[in-house]
């Protein structure tokens, strides 16, 4: 491979990085996504009730410079008690909680870290094209 080459295939690769990672970000924006919304359903996570909470939670994509991002959350008041709990408070207006938490997120990003990092590894590939 000559000195042509190589500025050619690193101006190719150059082009692929925007649109490879915000392609695998948003691919792994959805999964957390679908994995907190399966861990909101039951023990050890919080149970279903009424069904509103778990469709609550929203990926909302976002543009970076040569990239994109992604915020996975809900607007949900209930979205931190249950997943931290909350632990012999009272509330404004006299009522005392004692609710465990049932961790919902948090798992779910644990279960997807290794994963995240192979499909950014994967995106790699596909830029460099090895």
């Amino acid at each position: 491979m000559d000195l042509d080459d190589l500025a050619a295939r690193l101006e190719q690769a150059a082009d692929r990085v925007g649109p490879e990672v915000n392609r695998t970000v948003q691919q792994q924006a959805r999964l957390l996504r679908a994995l907190i919304m399966e861990n909101a359903s039951g023990r050890p996570g919080p149970n279903v009730i009424t069904d509103k909470y778990r469709p609550s939670w929203k990926r909302e994509p976002f543009a970076v410079p040569d990239g994109g991002g992604a915020e996975v959350g809900t607007r949900k008041p209930q979205g931190r008690r249950l997943e931290y709990g909350f632990w012999d408070m009272t509330d404004s207006i006299g009522r005392h909680f004692f609710q465990p938490p049932f961790p919902h997120v948090g798992p779910a990003v644990n279960e997807l870290s290794p994963e995240y990092e192979q499909a950014f590894t994967s995106a790699l590939d596909r830029i460099f094209g090895s």
